[in-house]
């Protein structure tokens, strides 16, 4: 994620609140959550994150998200059909899907009935038969209402927002369960098949390629689809009125850019002109593209309710406010260099979102020195002088900063110090061999630091102890 203003410490302190709070929209009493099968363990209600312990789920892995949506504007109402694949890692009599608000219908493992209740964010389902570890099953939900956004005590919003003519989803850190129900935790990666049905003249975009487009009885229908791997945080949905435009890198990597006309201006035309460029530079320094398609959604929300941009997966989404939002080519450099570090190789737990971050941000510093602007060394000295990135270490985040500037300024602070380290030809590979190491999956700070170690053969505890785990400023860059 990419700030245009920093935001407050208590970022996402309500989204911990919300967590244990019920957001139904149905209106009336829900059911009590089913008991486990006789014998048969429940699975857990989180995996454990240590700063959102409830996100997520335990006991099995999502591999295929199939998500029939139909969307009415004019109301509001959002009603969906989501039919889930996952394969059971250890025995089940009970599972949990992440779900804000909603009515819930009704609910099927593998075509039978299943007993189903709501606790909180959590959609608890009984299956009709116990599930073994290994077995693969499907479980389907139907559902509708009008999805409620999670509001942070900033004003932000993260979910299933409102644009007037259409929505927008964003999911970062937990916005994902407000549209469809999942394993809402970044270590469960699965592909997608996103269709939306919208009233005509509409367009819906998401991640991925659009495999078809139909029209029938005055709706038009989108289904997208995304065979990578993708963390629930990083889907979206985009409905409005927006001009597409296509075209290609010189990689020929086709691109798909998405911008609604309200929030169309000068800047950030001549930006979005600018993927191709981008990519391919970013490219020489990363390694190949790591998906089939890239491209931009600038949208148009009221009232400046996503102040941020965010690196939806493939198509980085650049929300815009009541005016144009002048998207600065710096952000776009930021948001399509987490296509490697983030969406290609995602973080293990929100713990480690430094990684996002860090990288992004020294990827920002690199262009603009790539662009005859301040040179690295000096990016790096006003991020050491800044007394707010000193705060705490980028390794060890609270909920409340998870995206405070600690991660992004010091995180990049941390490869600056281990590009002075290791030199530029050991630098350059780490750029390139770190992300293609864990492609398509996850990787934990630990894993980076022991990554660091192994490619270069030095001690780099001292490093990282006092620049990515370290509490107090060291005396000089």
């Amino acid at each position: 994620m990419r700030l245009h203003a920093v935001r407050t410490p208590l970022r996402a302190a309500l989204i911990l609140l919300l967590l244990g709070c019920c957001l139904s929209c149905s209106g009336g009493a829900e059911a009590r959550p089913p008991a486990a099968l006789p014998g048969f363990p429940a699975g857990a209600a989180g995996v454990g994150d240590r700063l959102f312990p409830d996100a997520g789920n335990g006991g099995y892995d999502v591999t295929h998200y199939g998500l029939d949506l139909s969307y009415d504007p004019g109301t509001g109402r959002l009603t969906g059909t989501a039919e889930i694949t996952a394969t059971a890692t250890a025995d089940l009599g009970r599972f949990d899907l992440d779900l804000s608000g909603l009515h819930v219908g009704r609910v099927t493992v593998d075509g039978r009935p299943a007993a189903e209740g709501r606790s909180g964010t959590e959609l608890v389902v009984r299956p009709a038969r116990s599930l073994r570890r290994g077995d693969r099953f499907e479980t389907t939900v139907d559902y509708a209402g009008v999805p409620k956004p999670l509001t942070d005590p900033d004003g932000s919003h993260e979910g299933w927002l409102s644009t007037g003519d259409g929505a927008l989803a964003l999911g970062e850190p937990l916005g994902s369960m407000t549209w469809f129900p999942g394993n809402d935790h970044p270590s469960d990666k699965a592909a997608y098949d996103i269709t939306v049905s919208v009233p005509d003249g509409l367009t819906a975009v998401s991640n991925g390629e659009l495999a078809s487009r139909a029209g029938s009885r005055g709706r038009t229908s989108f289904h997208w689809r995304t065979t990578e791997p993708m963390a629930s945080y990083l889907a979206t949905v985009a409905i409005g009125h927006y001009t597409v435009t296509r075209s290609r890198t010189p990689g020929a990597v086709p691109l798909y850019v998405a911008v609604d006309p309200r929030s169309d201006d000068r800047q950030t035309a001549a930006a979005m002109r600018r993927i191709p460029e981008i990519l391919a530079w970013e490219s020489g320094l990363f390694g190949a593209f790591p998906f089939q398609s890239s491209g931009a959604i600038v949208a148009h929300l009221p009232g400046g309710e996503g102040g941020y941009a965010l690196e939806t997966q493939n198509r980085p989404v650049f929300p815009g406010d009541s005016g144009p939002p002048a998207v600065a080519v710096g952000t776009l450099v930021h948001e399509l260099s987490h296509q490697w570090f983030g969406d290609w190789t995602t973080p293990s737990s929100w713990q480690d979102i430094w990684l996002n971050e860090g990288f992004a941000t020294y990827t920002e510093w690199l262009w603009t020195e790539h662009e005859g602007g301040a040179s690295l060394a000096r990016s790096a000295a006003a991020a050491f002088a800044d007394p707010g990135n000193w705060t705490f270490a980028p390794a060890a985040p609270t909920a409340s900063r998870l995206f405070a500037p600690p991660v992004y300024e010091r995180g990049a602070l941390v490869l600056y110090q281990l590009h002075r380290a290791l030199g530029d030809k050991a630098f350059a590979a780490l750029l390139r061999d770190w992300p293609a190491a864990h492609p398509h999956g996850n990787a934990s700070t630990a894993e980076f630091a022991a990554f660091c170690g192994r490619l270069t053969g030095k001690d780099l505890s001292p490093l990282f102890s006092t620049w990515l785990y370290g509490g107090a400023k060291p005396a000089r860059l």
